[in-house]
């Protein structure tokens, strides 16, 4: 079988999926998963297209992240050829969170491409240094496989210069301090996806909120990306499950200042202790906090619709109005509690949604009253990635 291994690797986890390539490429991978709990006890779970699942613990004698990173791929690769001993992987496509201006559209990954985008390391500091430890294993590992980067940055650099820079000194935009935006091949994905759901109206005033424990929001007009809630790093904007979102830059001028606090620090507040969790005191997982009858998780859980529903009207604005609210994501495809919340925020756009098909998590669920048609789109970033790998290698 030959086939396109897709590879979004974060700083715990690896997901993987296998797309066929026989003539076509398949929309359905013949083998999906992940690597769950790198840096602790890693555990490979799969699942196969006909919905048979598998774990198993990781073959590693290393307590070290990268060696663990790089351990839970060769014990992937083991078990894939394993298991499928016709397996012809013939490229592999990667989600790279950071491509920076350069980096507009797909790109195959060499040795200098790499060396590139390691100077945005710093901007995606969860992200990016994981994305390319797992292209420069697969190269180890597989030596003269192709390999393509797919940048969640590169779908936002249709925005308007105005929608791409900050109030700073001139010299600093032009070092490349500015709005970059990410997830955007999930963004991507949905736009392509939207005409079949809410028809015509997907080519107008949209806005589309990614909701998960990375939670961002983007406003598109013709399917493409005109403003989003994320900027230079993936910290900015919405409330996330562990990550502030926007916050007044004299909060961290006084964090330096009163209380000690070096960039290491600052960087571990604002990544690893906020959001959700920080509000909460009892967890970043939207599922848990939706549980708790606790006061901290309600009031964790109402910050973080307040603030999807005051960026709406902000990207409804750089959008020229609102013709379509589109819900994607983990929690945004499954936690109605927090599409009501927003929705009923939100009534004043036009935005009014019907109590079953939401429950039902439907795909549409805006009410007859509604002038604003309300989605649930189901992301699928890594059929994206596959598609732009073929695309980008000519494999078909």
């Amino acid at each position: 079988m030959k086939a396109v291994l897709i590879l979004n690797a974060g700083s715990s986890s690896l997901k993987f999926a296998l797309y066929p390539l026989n003539g076509a490429l398949g929309t359905t991978p013949a083998i999906s998963g992940q690597v769950e709990g790198i840096g602790a006890t890693p555990e490979l779970t799969t699942k196969t297209a006909d919905g048979s699942r598998n774990t198993v613990a990781v073959d590693t004698s290393s307590t070290q992240l990268e060696q663990q990173h790089r351990d839970s791929l060769t014990h992937l690769f083991r078990w894939l050829t394993a298991n499928n001993p016709d397996l012809d992987i013939v490229a592999a496509g990667h989600r790279v969170v950071h491509g920076g201006e350069r980096y507009s559209a797909p790109v195959e990954l060499t040795p200098e491409v790499l060396a590139e985008l390691d100077h945005f390391v710093p901007l995606a500091p969860l992200h990016q240094p994981h994305n390319l430890r797992a292209v420069r294993a697969v190269a180890s590992l597989m030596p003269g496989i192709r390999q393509v980067g797919c940048f969640d940055t590169a779908f936002h650099r249709t925005q308007p210069v105005l929608a791409q820079i900050y109030a700073l000194p001139r010299a600093l935009t032009a070092e490349g301090v500015k709005r970059y935006g990410f997830h955007g091949l999930s963004y991507d994905y949905v736009a392509r996806a939207l005409p079949d759901v809410v028809g015509e109206r997907a080519h107008g005033a949209v806005v589309i909120c990614h909701l998960g424990n990375g939670s961002s929001a983007c406003a598109l007009r013709e399917g493409r990306s005109v403003a989003s809630t994320m900027g230079f790093t993936a910290v900015e904007g919405l409330m996330m499950g562990t990550r502030t979102g926007s916050l007044d830059p004299g909060v961290m001028l006084y964090l330096m200042e009163q209380k000690g606090m070096d960039a290491k620090a600052l960087t571990k507040l604002l990544y690893k202790e906020s959001g959700l969790l920080g509000v909460s005191g009892i967890s970043q997982d939207m599922r848990t906090l939706l549980a708790s009858e606790a006061p901290e998780a309600r009031e964790a859980v109402d910050l973080y619709c307040y603030r999807i529903a005051r960026e709406l009207g902000s990207l409804a604005a750089a959008a020229g109005g609102l013709d379509v609210l589109v819900f994607t994501g983990g929690i945004g495809e499954h936690a109605a509690l927090v599409r009501q919340k927003v929705a009923a925020q939100s009534a004043w756009l036009g935005v009014h949604i019907d109590a079953d098909a939401n429950a039902k998590d439907a795909a549409r669920i805006d009410s007859r009253d509604s002038r604003v048609a309300v989605a649930v789109v189901p992301t699928n970033e890594e059929l994206m990635i596959a598609r732009y790998t073929v695309e980008q290698l000519g494999l078909l």
